[in-house]
């Protein structure tokens, strides 16, 4: 259980980060705009990993072999790529009305990860559904967190979220190496 949480937690750190920006955007709390964050996050970043576990299925036998190095690399890049995004400039900052169809592509955009994490579940042995509800109830908490945080002046919080994501994705990743070369 504690291998859902970890990748829980650093799948929900891009999510937090964007969120952040969105009430540094807002400078005032509004519960509406940090429930509907949280909603649109916590969603997509539940149901992304099961495209990603169900496509792990059907290729499972042809890369059985090399699964681990799969997951490896997949679950590398996306860290590699949070902390890569959180030196650059944030997404939010041209966003100039947050409306339900602006939500929504940042929570498709967020979730992509998600998916791709979804590939590695049945290599941790974790239950998909399980993980999947773990993985919007915590993503839903921190984009709430995120939005409140955020509007009350915690921009700087917001690439060190990304980079501490990235970080524990590729540990979760050598991790898995680990298990299945050693």
């Amino acid at each position: 259980m504690l291998e859902v949480f970890l990748l829980a937690f650093a799948l929900s750190m891009d999510a937090f980060a964007v969120s952040i920006g969105l009430g540094v955007k807002n400078r005032e709390f509004s519960k509406i705009l940090a429930l509907k964050v949280a909603l649109f996050f916590g969603l997509f970043q539940g149901l992304m990993p099961l495209f990603g576990y169900l496509a792990s299925l059907g290729l499972g036998s042809i890369i059985e072999s090399i699964d681990h190095w799969v997951a490896f690399i997949l679950l590398s890049a996306i860290g590699g790529k949070m902390l890569y995004d959180s030196f650059g400039e944030n997404t939010e900052e041209e966003i100039t009305n947050i409306t339900n169809k602006v939500l929504l592509l940042l929570a498709i955009a967020t979730s992509i990860d998600a998916m791709a994490a979804g590939f590695t579940l049945n290599l941790l042995a974790l239950n998909p559904f399980v993980s999947m509800i773990v993985i919007g109830i915590v993503t839903y908490i921190f984009s709430y967190i995120g939005v409140f945080v955020g509007s009350k002046g915690g921009g700087y919080i917001e690439s060190k979220a990304e980079k501490l994501g990235g970080i524990v994705l590729i540990g979760i990743g050598l991790k898995i190496l680990a298990e299945h070369t050693l």
